[in-house]
């Protein structure tokens, strides 16, 4: 099963936090040894600056060869 989690810092560690679905459905226990894959999720900057408008033509990058 997969999930997406948020890391948080705690001392000098960082934490994640595993959803109950997870564990009712794999029957982790406390103290139990696992395995764990990280892989960062790229971040969707699509609609992040809202109001910011639309481009001008003055805004155009132009390259010079």
């Amino acid at each position: 099963m997969e999930a997406l989690v948020t890391t948080r810092k705690v001392g000098g560690s960082m934490m994640v936090r595993i959803p109950p679905e997870i564990i009712e459905l794999e029957h982790i226990q406390s103290d139990e040894v696992v395995r764990i894959e990280i892989v960062k999720v790229k971040q969707d900057w699509f609609g992040k600056f809202k109001g910011v408008g639309r481009f001008s033509a003055e805004d155009e990058l132009i390259t010079h060869d």
